[in-house]
């Protein structure tokens, strides 16, 4: 009897040994995650809808917003670097999925470079307006050169010319004239907000503070070597605690990196401690995560406060008896505003019940279970359409604000994408050397928020 028993037992240790672990061990919600992962592709379908249905055919330009007005389509057909950058990762995020073909999405971004190429530029940096329909400055709103916007639009390119390294001698070429020396000012450390090339002047304001989204350009002009690297520690992660106009006076310390001294300081939210934002809202926080390894490299600092941004953001709404989360600048009814969860903010911008769907893409990897759960509520708000999310919601009125945006579509994109495939594009932009050269910065740093 003992020796049957023992051959049972024996059986059964080798039966489990040669199956998968997912057979005896189910990992925690893995149906939830199998759904969700289901219900994104389905999203990223209608996302990309909008890249396919609003972009120029002749130029690969894609138009900056649509609004739905009683079921007629108004379409604003101008473009920025921003939107061209984003709308090049979404295509090749629309290939990653298998949504279009290899081929497809290289004859697209082909298209879209060519018009680049012959685009007006200022020492190789990008206007911030340009029609659609040929590429020509839309200078009725000035001429402006954006640092933020042409960091995206840098991002871009890189990112295409490791996805199609058949595109790399074009992309490269594009990205090496845009002369980030220009827009940087050695004696204060800091980027310039921009250039109005028509006025022949800078704006008055640097990019200071550290934790926002600019800091794509700021990585990538080091990348280039277009600035010294003493330029990442040249940012506020707060501003000095002497600074009594800040929503918080910060606590923390001094640290040297790099012969440069850092004042490590920190705010706090119901006992957890984060480095703000200047404004508080997701897009500001996470959106240079769609390209930059912070969570995987800046453990200690970007990665971690990121995952603060997450996790108050969501207590926030919860506190305010809000039916959803996620606060972002995004289109409203009217126009455009700027929302946030306030408390994240140096000087933080209105929570007024306005939800912006893009943020919860943008806390996918960071609060999948989480995600999942709001994007059913949002739906419960009649947001879901045609070419995906609608660009905001109050949910203390219910009013849901009838227009898409590029900028946002290309958020949601990549941020499904990067989540199904595990930091794809991420992958694409840090085997470029411009996105490589610079790791040490995100991995060396450590926030006073452990």
């Amino acid at each position: 009897m003992k020796k049957f028993l023992f051959l049972l037992l024996s059986l059964v240790l080798i039966s489990s040994a040669t199956l998968p672990s997912s057979t005896y061990a189910e990992p925690k919600h893995k149906g939830k995650k199998v759904a969700l992962s289901k219900q994104l592709k389905a999203i990223s379908e209608k996302t990309y809808r909008y890249f396919e249905d609003f972009t120029d055919e002749d130029t690969g330009l894609t138009y900056d917003a649509v609004r739905m007005d009683n079921g007629e389509i108004n379409a604003e057909k101008f473009t920025s670097p921003t939107n061209i950058g984003m709308y090049m990762m979404s295509t090749i995020s629309a290939e990653e999925v298998g949504l279009i073909s290899r081929e497809e999405a290289v004859t697209q971004i082909e298209q879209t470079l060519n018009s680049l190429e012959d685009m007006k530029k200022w020492n190789g940096l990008f206007y911030n307006w340009y029609h659609t329909d040929d590429g020509s400055l839309k200078t009725d709103w000035g001429q402006f050169i954006s640092t933020v916007d042409n960091g995206w639009l840098s991002a871009g390119l890189v990112v295409v010319g490791q996805a199609y390294p058949e595109l790399f001698g074009q992309t490269n070429s594009i990205v090496e004239k845009m002369d980030y020396s220009t827009l940087y000012t050695p004696e204060v450390g800091q980027m310039r907000g921009g250039y109005d090339v028509e006025a022949g002047s800078y704006t008055a304001h640097h990019y200071g503070a550290f934790y926002t989204e600019p800091r794509v350009a700021s990585y990538i002009a080091i990348g280039k070597k277009d600035v010294p690297q003493e330029h990442w520690w040249k940012m506020y992660r707060t501003m000095p605690d002497s600074w009594d106009w800040q929503a918080q006076t910060p606590k923390g310390y001094t640290e040297t990196y790099d012969g440069v001294e850092v004042f490590e300081g920190h705010y706090s939210y119901d006992d957890k401690k984060y480095v703000p934002s200047w404004g508080g809202s997701m897009f500001e926080a996470l959106m240079p995560q769609l390209v930059l390894k912070e969570k995987e490299l800046g453990k200690d600092a970007l990665g971690l406060n990121n995952q603060r941004h997450v996790d108050i953001q969501i207590q926030y709404a919860n506190d305010n008896g809000y039916e959803a989360w996620g606060m972002s600048p995004a289109a409203t009814p009217d126009n455009y505003s700027e929302f946030a969860a306030t408390p994240l903010g140096m000087d933080g911008y209105k929570s007024d019940g306005t939800i912006t769907p893009h943020a919860t893409f943008l806390a996918l990897e960071y609060a999948p279970m989480e995600a999942f759960k709001n994007i059913q509520e949002l739906k419960r708000f009649d947001t879901y359409d045609k070419y995906g999310f609608l660009d905001s919601v109050n949910v203390e009125t219910g009013e849901v604000t009838q227009a898409y945006l590029a900028l946002d579509q290309g958020m949601t994109m990549v941020s499904i994408v990067n989540y199904l495939k595990h930091g794809v594009i991420r992958d694409y932009f840090h085997e470029d050397k411009i996105g490589k050269s610079p790791e040490e910065l995100l991995i060396k740093e450590k926030f006073s928020i452990q």
